[in-house]
């Protein structure tokens, strides 16, 4: 299980992220009209894979707007914003932040995402949100990079993610 903090207060995820190198596990979300979207359905595009406890606290709609705006610099990169928040309310944050060049996906129905991507938390008060995390993958699916951002309150390192990006 990997550490992180909220605020100065250790916490932990269920796991250990996946390693650069290896293929990325496959997942089942939901998207905003409630379809079902697997890693699958985003094949041959490099991704941007952007977890967080809920779009609707202010470090993460910060970090989604950034990321929004790096998205339309990247038009053959898939964005995807992932949460436990429903589809109704990442479908009313993107349409009143104009957050049209991100997906945004939902663990609404399964948490297997998060658990095989290591990035469950398991106690304290976001106990079973995702953890703020940052993949990015190639069109082939394998993980290029990967950060677990240290403080859930903090935002990722953009840099490095745009980095690997551009690699």
């Amino acid at each position: 299980m990997a550490e992180l903090y909220l605020k100065q207060k250790l916490i932990h995820t269920n796991g250990n992220l996946p390693a650069v190198g290896t293929k990325a596990p496959d997942f089942t979300l939901t998207a905003q009209d409630l379809s079902d979207k697997h890693l699958s359905d985003f094949s041959g595009k490099k991704k941007l894979i952007y977890t967080l406890p809920s779009i609707d606290t202010p470090t993460c709609e910060k970090s989604t707007k950034n990321l929004n705006e790096s998205a339309k610099i990247f038009q053959d990169v898939v964005f995807l914003i992932i949460s436990c928040d429903l589809p109704f309310a990442q479908k009313r944050f993107c349409h009143q932040e104009g957050a049209n060049n991100v997906v945004t996906l939902s663990l609404m129905r399964d948490k297997k995402f998060a658990e095989s991507y290591g990035i469950l938390i398991t106690e304290g008060v976001l106990k079973g949100l995702c953890a703020r995390s940052i993949f990015i993958l190639d069109s082939q699916d394998k993980i290029l990079y990967q950060e677990l951002v240290s403080d859930v309150a903090h935002e990722p390192n953009y840099d490095a993610a745009i980095k690997a990006l551009k690699a």
